[in-house]
């Protein structure tokens, strides 16, 4: 038994974990990656493998700050365009975005993480208010915390919130999943002769208008050196090997 026991241990010794790159992160996730292939409502399948992925993470040491978006229930631009007011249209689109934090609050705290939400748009029974300090205490309390309501005004994008509280919470990353793995020279969906970029600088996704982040989140990131990895969430274990320095999706920054 005792042999058994140090070849066990020998064995977990020869397999060091990997070094975590990144001790603070932000992860950006649009609603649509919690809808699965229909791109509407919430996919409780899909709910469960993000929240196990972020669970993953958390339990490697990472402090995690998630920032969510609301397009799989409301998209506000989409609502101004067919007539309803802009600012009543970007609210609606906000509180979407509430309704994905409590989905996902619930899916991670079923995963066994203590988490906290805390939103722009004031709704106490439901969340927190959204005060940089106390976000920051959670965030020292090894909890996750999610901040959901974008900037609390409208007319900005939930990218926009996330280069924001990015910026607030001093993260050394923003990880902007998606569906596709990384930033290219056109839409590969679309486009099959579209080049993937490993790297790319910020000023380069203003110039060629490429439309990863929109530009005032992008400047927002450029202005504070906060580099973003653009990589595909859908593709399980991603998180982590962007987190451990494998070259995954495309990196945004001053090169």
């Amino acid at each position: 038994m005792k042999t058994a026991k140090k070849k066990a241990d020998k064995s977990n010794h020869s397999k060091p974990q990997k070094k975590i790159k990144f001790q603070r992160v932000l992860l950006k996730l649009t609603g649509e990656a919690m809808a699965g292939q229909g791109g509407l409502g919430i996919n409780h399948k899909e709910l469960h493998t993000i929240s196990s992925e972020i669970s993953e993470i958390y339990h490697l040491g990472v402090e995690v700050v998630i920032v969510i978006g609301g397009g799989n229930l409301f998209r506000g631009s989409a609502a101004s365009e067919a007539g309803i007011d802009r600012v009543t249209a970007d609210y609606m689109g906000m509180i979407a975005t509430v309704m994905n934090g409590l989905a996902l609050q619930s899916a991670l705290e079923g995963t066994g993480v203590e988490t906290r939400m805390l939103s722009a748009i004031d709704m106490r029974q439901i969340a927190e208010p959204y005060v940089r300090r106390r976000a920051l205490r959670h965030l020292e309390k090894r909890r996750i915390i999610i901040l959901a309501g974008g900037t609390g005004n409208p007319y900005f994008t939930t990218d926009t919130a996330a280069s924001l509280r990015a910026t607030e919470m001093g993260v050394d990353v923003i990880l902007k999943a998606t569906k596709v793995d990384g930033v290219y020279t056109a839409d590969p969906m679309k486009d099959k002769t579209a080049r993937k970029f490993t790297e790319i600088k910020y000023i380069d996704l203003l110039t060629n208008d490429l439309q990863v982040m929109d530009p005032a989140a992008i400047t927002l990131c450029r202005q504070n050196k906060i580099p973003v990895i653009v990589f595909n969430m859908l593709k399980r274990g991603n998180m982590k090997r962007v987190l451990t320095g494998e070259k995954i999706g495309t990196i945004v920054r001053e090169c």
